[in-house]
């Protein structure tokens, strides 16, 4: 992977469409988060299908690898990689449906409500 500095790498493991990345920036704006925040993408076991995403701002923290994406920065633990490799994440603002959306080709199924996953 190409690197910049010494700890934030170019090529991450997941995609933030267009959508995503400006729903994002306009709740990091209202949020008046500091430079040393990012966007914590990862799971945790629970959810009606085995695993739960989680999509939050936090700080760096141990284990974790940093990433650019479009201007933003994105914190991943290391041990979470595995099942979020490839995923793209998009925000859905129609009449049917708003929110985070989560495509994740490592998911054998995902719950009716697409917020859990079984790998």
């Amino acid at each position: 992977m190409q690197e910049v500095k010494d700890s934030i790498k170019i090529d991450a493991p997941l995609i933030l469409t267009n959508g995503a990345v400006k729903q994002l920036n306009k709740i990091m704006d209202s949020e008046n988060l500091s430079d040393e925040h990012g966007l914590r993408v990862g799971v945790k076991g629970g959810g009606c299908a085995g695993f739960s995403y989680i999509l939050g701002f936090d700080t760096e923290k141990e284990g974790d690898e940093e990433y650019m994406i479009n201007g933003l920065k994105v914190f991943m633990n290391k041990a979470h990689a595995i099942y979020l490799i490839g995923i793209e994440i998009d925000f859905e603002d129609g009449l049917g449906n708003r929110g985070f959306t989560f495509n994740n080709p490592n998911a054998e199924s995902t719950c009716g409500c697409g917020t859990s996953f079984s790998a």
